[in-house]
């Protein structure tokens, strides 16, 4: 399954990476303005069902995290769950999947 780890390892960067492209360049033009932030990110009904997506995606995303990681014993947990909280759902799923790859492949050595 090396296979699997290499996708989730390229998915976690891609998912960190391509969301900070946007994400930094607007920061560096507007600063941590939250309110402008708030602003562009609901100026239309589209938007605001992107991000209704997105907030019903985090908590799947989290709930899964603590289920899973308890189940198979993820020590790690919390970091997948801030890379979702501070990046999204494109960077920690990827990273907990990866996390669970290495995981299950310490649990089928004993």
């Amino acid at each position: 399954m090396r296979d699997m780890k290499y996708f989730y390892g390229v998915l976690t960067l891609l998912g960190i990476i391509l969301p900070y492209m946007e994400f930094i360049p607007w920061i560096s033009e507007h600063g941590f303005n939250m309110t402008l932030l708030l602003n562009e990110a609901t100026q239309n009904r589209i938007s605001a069902f992107a991000w209704l997506d997105v907030i019903i995606a985090v908590i799947v995303l989290i709930g899964f995290i603590l289920y899973e990681g308890k189940r198979i014993d993820i020590k790690q947990k919390w970091i997948p769950i801030t890379g979702t909280l501070t990046v999204g759902v494109s960077f920690g799923l990827p990273l907990f999947l990866l996390l669970r790859e290495i995981r299950m492949d310490k649990l089928k050595e004993k």
